[in-house]
């Protein structure tokens, strides 16, 4: 790769690039938090489809949360088993609700969107079984909060576009690219990274030939070096 022609990318052109690439892109439903919150445990180390059908089932055979803490631990490991994990998580949403009963003497966590960023988010990750990304899920999607979750696909792309270092662990990543974004960039850049992750930066084999960052991404030459006596496009 022709070094002096790659320049590093900002977060807005990173954004724009994208936005140009796949256009405007729906908005997540809001969910109250509480429902993100275990939505969020459930999603931990499986898929959205799997983690999507466990709370689907969860909420069917529980008519609200108390209900839920009063249940054998079993009940909620079988509503839930289509997500994985069941034993663990069964227990870990068990502890969460019991706790946060504890604090709050109700399970209405609407109250965060009051407190300051830096308040919500560590009372979030106070939590058992709360970690980084799963609090940053709730505050933004559920609170409006500017707090950039990290999963996989945020976590591939930023290290290949060089925005943290190849072995950067997901909760260094989101601390290493909050400070580099405004505010009102965190909710797009997050779901523009994930699509791109999707469709364009795949995890064996991404598709750089045709990616609209690659003139700003490190990683590119590595995956498709250019041929000798090549000489690289200058355009975008």
């Amino acid at each position: 790769m022709a070094g002096q022609r790659r320049r590093d990318l900002e977060p807005r052109e990173i954004i724009e690039l994208l936005a140009s690439e796949y256009g405007a892109l729906p908005r997540r439903p809001r969910r109250d938090p509480l429902d993100e919150l275990v939505l969020g445990v459930l999603s931990q180390n499986t898929s959205d489809a799997n983690s999507g059908h466990a709370f689907a089932r969860l909420k069917d055979a529980f008519p609200d949360w108390r209900s839920l803490l009063a249940a054998e631990t079993q009940r909620i490991e079988e509503a839930i088993r289509p997500g994985g994990l069941a034993p663990t998580k069964a227990v870990r949403i068990k502890s969460l609700l019991a706790e946060i009963g504890s604090r709050r003497g109700s399970f209405d966590l609407r109250f965060l969107a009051d407190l300051p960023p830096t308040e919500s988010r560590s009372w979030l990750e106070s939590l058992p079984g709360v970690g980084p990304k799963t609090a940053a899920v709730v505050l933004l999607f559920s609170l409006d909060r500017p707090a950039l979750p990290v999963d996989t696909h945020v976590h591939r792309v930023a290290r290949r576009l060089g925005l943290a270092p190849e072995k950067a662990s997901a909760e260094q990543t989101q601390a290493l690219l909050a400070p580099l974004l405004a505010p009102e960039e965190v909710y797009p850049f997050h779901i523009y990274l994930i699509e791109h992750g999707r469709r364009t930066c795949l995890a064996r084999r991404p598709r750089c030939p045709v990616c609209v960052l690659r003139r700003g991404c490190p990683s590119a030459a590595l995956f498709y070096p250019p041929r000798a006596g090549a000489r690289e496009s200058t355009g975008a």
